[in-house]
């Protein structure tokens, strides 16, 4: 038994927000911010 036969409507949401989230771009500043140990890891300091 799977989600779309146990909770249709949930399934479909679930479905939307990953297909919102492939056609979209969000510009959240927490999401895009590194510490500074990465930067460095990455080579950009």
């Amino acid at each position: 038994m799977n989600l779309a036969t146990t909770d249709p409507q949930i399934a479909e949401l679930i479905r939307l927000e990953s297909q919102r989230q492939q056609s979209t771009l969000e510009l959240i500043a927490s999401e895009n911010h590194v510490s500074a140990a990465v930067l460095e890891a990455a080579g950009s300091v």
